[in-house]
């Protein structure tokens, strides 16, 4: 099998060489080149024409979110983050994720050992995917001209919760969906984005800014208002409360992750019951098929992302398959089916980043 072209961006010399050694270890991979900033990047992707990238977020000379848009532009080779834990880290992270990366690792705060196996695992795991995917770096469906979308689902004014879950390609789509209710949508929105902690709070503050809903980060207690969308943290469970309140528990992970996308479902299942649609998005895995029959069960709506708009179609085939869902959309569609189900209309629509 042809070996995966690796060209490694970073200004630290050592991280250089740990994600050298990680991609060189593993026979998928040949490490082509070294780049130490933008500039270098840009000049040896001409000649060597890799595979795929990992890039750094913070550099001298050319950073990484102008190097990713002439990548992008001129080049179309998917593109792996390597950001910083910080404040600015993840609110960049989250940007270049909107231009067109296809996924991002954090860096561990220390090179230990268990930081270096983490490392490792993650990024071979995210590089494998990255490879095998077409690169989407269309324009978001909120910044298209204005599409005629066909109803999902009959009308049927009367729910209160809806539920999304995604993982790898979620961002974007979330973008897509978010940016695309209306303001006075007459329902709660809860989601549950496989993400580490501060990128969830970057992600929510980044798509709050441009949406005509309220999008925010959720936080343990506060109570559930009609008209907000909240957004799991990092590493935290969100469960909402039988008197309508916002959990967030480190209990262990489920189907290997926190949040859990099917830990949410579940607690909006009991509390809603048919007044709740469950939607699953893009990602890898299966989290969320188990919540998804939980609320078909229980007499509300599900819908899945379809596999052509779809990185990564893992968890809606999972749930499809699992035959919990009641309608495959687009991600086009998607939006105006939850409006409808919800009851509400297309005033005060929101627009794209």
């Amino acid at each position: 099998m042809e070996q995966i072209k690796v060209l490694v961006v970073d200004d630290s010399a050592l991280m250089r060489k740990i994600v050298s050694d990680i991609f060189s270890a593993d026979a998928r991979f040949a490490v082509v080149d070294t780049a130490r900033d933008g500039i270098d990047a840009l000049e040896k992707m001409v000649k060597l024409n890799p595979d795929l990238i990992t890039l750094d977020v913070e550099m001298p000379r050319l950073d990484g979110l102008q190097t990713l848009k002439e990548i992008v532009r001129r080049h179309k080779a998917p593109v792996i983050m390597l950001s910083s834990l910080t404040k600015r880290g993840s609110h960049v992270t989250m940007e270049a994720l909107s231009i067109g990366a296809v996924d991002f690792i954090a860096k561990p705060d220390k090179l230990s050992t268990e930081g270096k196996a983490e490392l490792q695992r993650e990024l071979l795991l995210k590089a494998a995917v990255a490879t095998s995917l077409r690169v989407q770096v269309a324009p978001l469906p909120a910044e298209r001209p204005a599409m005629a979308v066909k109803p999902a689902l009959s009308r049927q004014p009367g729910t209160k919760a809806v539920a999304i879950g995604a993982s790898t390609g979620g961002p974007r789509a979330l973008e897509a969906i978010l940016l695309s209710l209306p303001g006075n949508l007459p329902a709660t929105v809860f989601v549950t984005q496989h993400m580490p902690p501060k990128f969830t709070q970057a992600l929510a503050e980044r798509l709050n800014k441009s949406s005509a809903i309220r999008i925010k980060e959720a936080e343990d207690g506060e109570p559930v208002l009609t008209g907000v969308v909240y957004l799991a943290p990092g590493n935290f469970h969100m469960e909402i409360t039988a008197d309508k309140k916002i959990r967030l528990t480190q209990d262990p992970p489920v189907e290997h992750v926190r949040p859990s996308v099917t830990v949410m479902m579940l607690s909006v299942a009991l509390v809603y019951g048919k007044e709740s649609v469950g939607v699953i998005l893009t990602g890898m895995g299966k989290d969320g098929a188990a919540g998804m029959a939980e609320i078909k069960k229980r007499g509300g709506h599900t819908l899945a992302q379809d596999e052509a708009s779809a990185v990564i179609f893992s968890m809606p085939k999972a749930a499809i398959q699992a035959g919990t869902v009641e309608r495959v959309l687009s991600l086009e569609e998607i939006a105006g089916a939850i409006t409808a189900l919800c009851g509400g209309n297309a005033d005060g629509q929101g627009h794209g980043l």
